[in-house]
């Protein structure tokens, strides 16, 4: 933890691999066994703390933030002052043993509240990009790193992508940040004695933004929360940091062009009422325009005025489009 308080914002890192058909149907990456897993996030300094599955891919809660596991995909999103990119170097070695070269990479943060806090390589973007050029594979030739900015210093979104190829994707990929929560609704992140997690996901709401969603959660004590929802080959997750004065929570979901463009616009206004906060970001990373033109008409009804928006183009990976919103009670 920080001297000052605990770093909500979280580093995120997509890694996509490919591999013959007979190992991805034999479940791919989700061959990985506990132990280097284990070991893989001993190199973040980070530990499971719960986790589920289903048919389409395995679920990890971490100590911090969240672990993903498709056959030929994985995500891993921590917060707090862990090394996440110190996790690439085993991620390569354990996935070369099951016979999957990575074809793609993807690197995103928001702002960090206690910069001067973090470890090295995330001591500054600089480093960070330094830090994943040597450690990426050379055929990950299509290369480009971005800071995208916003009217707020303390806002901005910073992206690395590399890959081998250009290739389309349907889906679509929404991060969330959300600092300044209301207090009231923080309160209910604190926990109580003998506090089930479920029952903090039912109390603050969460269960209601994707009521079909198959729920892990984790209480820390004394306070903070996290979720990783599961509906079919989709994900979700939520982390929130409640204390006065650095309250954090993020929301992250993933979807298709192809929904029903009412579903995130849903979700996106349950998310606010569940949060409350003064100042949010969100980033849009699409193969279209459709998605991040819905987030305005979700949010604006709610009292959050959009007060800047950027784009970036980037290889494999789409379009970035990144907004920032603050309460209208500011």
């Amino acid at each position: 933890m920080a001297v000052s308080g605990f770093e909500g914002f979280e580093k995120r890192l997509e890694l996509h691999f490919s591999g013959d058909d007979p190992i991805i149907r034999m479940g791919g990456l989700r061959q990985l066994d506990f132990e280097s897993i284990e070991e893989i996030l001993n190199a973040v300094q980070c530990t499971v703390v719960s986790a589920v599955g289903n048919q389409y891919f395995d679920s990890y809660v971490l100590s911090e933030s969240s672990l993903f596991v498709y056959s030929t995909k994985i995500i891993i999103k921590t917060c707090g002052t862990t090394q996440l990119l110190k996790s690439i170097l085993p991620l390569i070695q354990f996935t070369s043993e099951l016979g999957f070269m990575m074809s793609e990479c993807r690197y995103t943060r928001g702002n960090f509240i206690f910069p001067k806090s973090q470890p090295y390589p995330h001591t500054n973007f600089n480093d960070e990009i330094f830090y994943l050029q040597q450690q990426l594979p050379i055929h990950l030739c299509y290369r480009k790193a971005s800071v995208m900015p916003s009217k707020f210093i303390s806002h901005s979104w910073h992206v690395f992508t590399a890959c081998n190829e250009e290739s389309n994707n349907d889906l679509f990929t929404v991060e969330v940040c959300m600092t300044e929560l209301d207090r009231v609704l923080a309160r209910k992140f604190f926990k109580h004695p003998n506090m089930a997690s479920n029952e903090m996901t039912e109390v603050t709401g969460i269960s209601d933004i994707n009521p079909n969603a198959l729920i892990c959660d984790f209480v820390f004590d004394p306070c903070g929360y996290s979720m990783n929802g599961i509906d079919g080959d989709r994900y979700s997750t939520i982390h929130v940091t409640p204390e006065d004065g650095f309250s954090y929570a993020s929301y992250e979901c993933v979807g298709s062009i192809y929904d029903d463009p009412n579903d995130i616009i849903n979700i996106l206004k349950k998310v606010v009422q569940v949060f409350r906060p003064g100042t949010m970001s969100i980033s849009t990373t699409s193969t279209t325009n459709e998605v991040w033109t819905r987030i305005a008409k979700a949010v604006e009804p709610l009292g959050m005025k959009c007060r800047s928006c950027t784009m970036d183009d980037f290889p494999s990976t789409g379009s970035v489009v990144f907004q920032t919103f603050t309460s209208c009670r500011k």
